[in-house]
């Protein structure tokens, strides 16, 4: 039908063409049942925009996603004889759950029980390209479909199998809780026939999805399938390994940002202390390998070296402040109708997680192998093999469960270092950082000064405008391979990386006329890195914050002034849960409040509301070697991900959102003096303490209404800093502009720098570090 109308050659709805739920798979010629999805058709751009906001075309997410595409049908589920289902998740589980989630997608469509799926962490795959980063909360959305039809194809050989051994038709068997069932109620365990539905040789099959009317796994609340090994001490971290002959290592570190060894003067004599057995010089320090840590510990005190200033030699937070200031991109000329504006100072913070850096590598002539948990591990496994000059097929890089990230684990610098150290000594070597070595030579959150100008005529908002300047963040690990890790690192193209990170990772929710973002960055002498949420705290709280000046100006409640410029009916839903939910308006004491924010990136939306008691008999609380500040009394957090594999995990993700939110707003900064920080350790790190944990804290799961997962990992940061901002510019008549608002108190004696190790505590019940 040439030159006819098009239409009448399409398939009418309802056929078999149109079922979205149907999908090409294969089953790979293996001894045992092997299966793996197809190319996954992408979804047509987004036709429903409203405004010119690049997000609503297209956001970071979206470009993972795609990314990750061409890849998804290496990734494959495997039933074996034991009737277990195990699958290698190509990301890292560095406690947001995604193994826990994963199961239940392959636990739902093989309809097998979640104690048989076995989800591991896959090696670095360099054939996966970019199907194996771990960032930008796209996990679940970029595998949600690849695993489902893995799962899916492998069930229907299975079904296919077990009416052969039946001698049924098809329609007659069915699989319950990884048991088939057939004609009489004869049954046969999905293990049994697992050879039976094993290819000789790659086969292209089709599978139909479940419906979500079907869905008895997705969507309940699960424990996390790890949760008893992790509280009973059985899960396995890099340092819980077993690997021969790797011993205990530690570096000692300089005394300054990045410096340098200049000599060591008692290498000889530290070398024969108890339980050493190797010192060596290495890129960033002197390392220390002996039979325990503590024996490490002794021998990095014990060395006396002498150091090389560092990159950020005679910097402080005034020093890098100016700095800042002076690169800040113009505002434009003032408008001619009213505005308002705001100038914000955001401090460095620390990357530190729960689990400190740290690594396994065994080097020889000929070969590597290194044990980590690894976010970028193909980048990892590149940069390692040109480090040694071996070929990629040489390099085996295995991903550990990390025990924890904030986005530090992008990184793999304890990994080059424990691989320079097993070359350099010719033994292999169990690295770990003290946690005093990620505070102080680990990677930060870049201190950032962001300005808002929203220029109104009446009630109608003319234009938002947003400048925010940051010290470079690092995106040198790119989208998880050499190619872009590579770009990210050239002059000039690493400003260019970093814009459009940023452009595509932040949103724009309210209709504000003309909205224009822009970033500069500036200075590259610090360790940096992509902290949970990346930009979107800082961006958001600033962009919160002067939104309330806003609508006190038009005399308009806060909420509601949101509420009326809102343009999206998932953002809106959120907003009006929270102020229903924690009676939003309601009487308070003179000295407390409430705040709002709101934030939304990745497909999903979240609204916080919050309750603060600023008032001086709770600021002023005695905390020792610390500053109480301002408490947190309640949080209501309402989140809209979309479609929820586990509502128990998403609740806990966004529990621990909050508790992030709170410290960047009120206690959790690194204080720069004389080219390095003065925190050594949590001890005066203040990450949210139980002496500012919220009493009351109610996390609310929307309804689904997209049928697909959003963004969920970081979704909460950003909404809580705000609205505790807000909160606290509420109760005491001043918008804070610097944050933590407690940074420009030093509360606590720093410690000295030189060991690089502190001493350790005498008396752990009361001084534990």
């Amino acid at each position: 039908m040439a030159n006819g109308d098009d239409r009448a050659a399409q398939p009418p709805p309802g056929s078999q063409a149109f079922n979205r739920r149907r999908f090409l798979g294969f089953v790979l010629a293996a001894p045992t049942l092997v299966t793996a999805a197809e190319l996954v058709p992408a979804e047509q751009a987004r036709a429903d925009v409203s405004s010119a906001d690049i997000t609503e075309l297209v956001d970071l997410n979206d470009v993972m996603t795609l990314a990750a595409l061409p890849t998804s049908g290496l990734i494959t589920v495997q039933v074996h004889a034991d009737g277990t289902v195990s699958f290698a998740l190509p990301r890292a589980e560095v406690g947001q759950g995604i193994t826990t989630s994963t199961a239940m997608l392959i636990a739902e469509e093989m309809d097998v029980p979640l104690a048989q799926v076995r989800v591991t962490l896959a090696d670095a795959r360099p054939e996966l390209v970019f199907n194996q980063l771990t960032g930008g909360s796209n996990t679940t959305i970029a595998t949600y479909t690849p695993v489902r039809v893995a799962a899916a194809i492998a069930r229907g050989r299975l079904l296919e199998a077990a009416a052969t051994v039946f001698g049924a038709a098809l329609t007659e068997v069915t699989i319950r809780a990884g048991v088939v069932i057939g004609p009489a109620g004869r049954t046969i365990g999905i293990g049994a026939l697992t050879e039976k539905a094993a290819a000789v040789q790659t086969q292209q099959v089709a599978a139909e999805l479940k419906s979500a009317e079907q869905f008895t796994v997705i969507g309940t609340p699960q424990r996390r399938i790890d949760a008893l090994d992790a509280v009973t001490g059985r899960k396995k971290f890099a340092m819980d390994l077993t690997i021969p002959d790797a011993l205990p290592t530690m570096v000692c570190r300089p005394p300054t940002i990045n410096g340098k060894v200049g000599s060591v003067a008692n290498a000889d004599e530290v070398r024969a202390m108890p339980g050493v057995t190797d010192v060596v010089v290495i890129k960033s320090g002197v390392a220390v390998r002996a039979r325990t840590f503590g024996q490490c510990i002794d021998g990095v005190r014990a060395l006396k070296v002498s150091w090389v200033p560092g990159s950020a030699k005679g910097k402080s937070d005034e020093s890098v402040l100016r700095e800042l200031k002076a690169a800040e991109i113009t505002m434009g000329l003032p408008p001619l109708t009213p505005s308002v504006e705001g100038r914000f100072t955001f401090h460095f913070r620390s990357n530190s997680a729960l689990e400190p850096n740290c690594a396994i590598a065994d080097v020889r002539s000929d070969r590597a192998e290194i044990w980590s948990s690894l976010k970028a591990p193909i980048v990892a496994k590149e940069a390692i093999a040109a480090k040694l000059g071996l070929p990629l097929s040489a390099v085996t890089v295995h991903v550990t469960e990390g025990g924890g990230s904030f986005g530090r684990k992008l990184f793999f610098d304890a990994a080059l270092e424990a691989v320079e150290i097993s070359e350099r000594i010719g033994k292999p070597v169990k690295l770990m950082w003290h946690r005093a070595d990620d505070s102080r030579q680990g990677r930060t959150h870049p201190m950032a000064t962001s300005r808002v100008r929203i220029s109104y005529v009446g009630d109608t908002v003319l234009s938002y405008k947003q400048r925010h300047t940051s010290v470079a963040t690092d995106l040198s690990h790119g989208f998880g391979e050499v190619f872009t890790a590579l770009a990210a690192k050239l002059p000039v193209a690493d400003l260019g990386f970093s814009e459009t990170f940023f452009q595509l990772s932040q949103s724009m929710p309210y209709n504000f006329g003309v909205n224009s973002r822009l970033l500069n960055e500036t200075d590259k002498s610090f360790n940096t890195g992509s902290m949970r949420n990346v930009y979107s705290p800082d961006v958001t709280c600033a962009r919160e914050l002067v939104i309330d000046q806003l609508a006190a100006k038009m005399g308009k409640d806060p909420y509601r002034f949101r509420r009326d410029f809102l343009r999206d009916h998932r953002s809106l839903a959120v907003l009006e849960k929270v102020a229903e939910a924690g009676r939003w308006g309601r009487p308070m004491p003179e000295g407390t409040a409430q705040g709002i924010a709101l934030h939304s990136e990745y497909h999903s939306a979240s609204a916080v509301l919050v309750e603060i008691d600023c008032r001086p008999a709770t600021v002023n609380r005695p905390i020792r070697d610390g500053v109480a500040g301002p408490r947190v009394t309640r949080i209501v957090l309402a989140v809209d991900a979309g479609l929820t594999i586990n509502p128990r995990g998403l609740e806990a993700q966004m529990m621990g959102c909050a508790m992030d939110g709170i410290a960047l707003a009120l206690t959790s900064s690194l204080h720069l003096r004389d080219g390095y920080f003065l925190e050594a350790s949590w001890d005066n790190y203040f990450y949210t303490r139980q002496w500012n944990t919220p009493p009351e804290l109610d996390i609310i799961i929307m309804p689904d209404t997209t049928g697909k997962p959003g963004g969920a990992g970081e979704l909460g940061v950003a909404a809580t800093m705000a609205a505790v901002a807000c909160a606290y510019g509420r109760a005491t008549g001043t918008m804070p502009t610097t944050f933590p608002v407690n940074h420009g108190t030093l509360s606590f004696e720093p410690k000295p720098t030189v060991p690089p190790v502190p001493q350790s505590p005498t008396d752990g019940r009361d001084h534990a570090y």
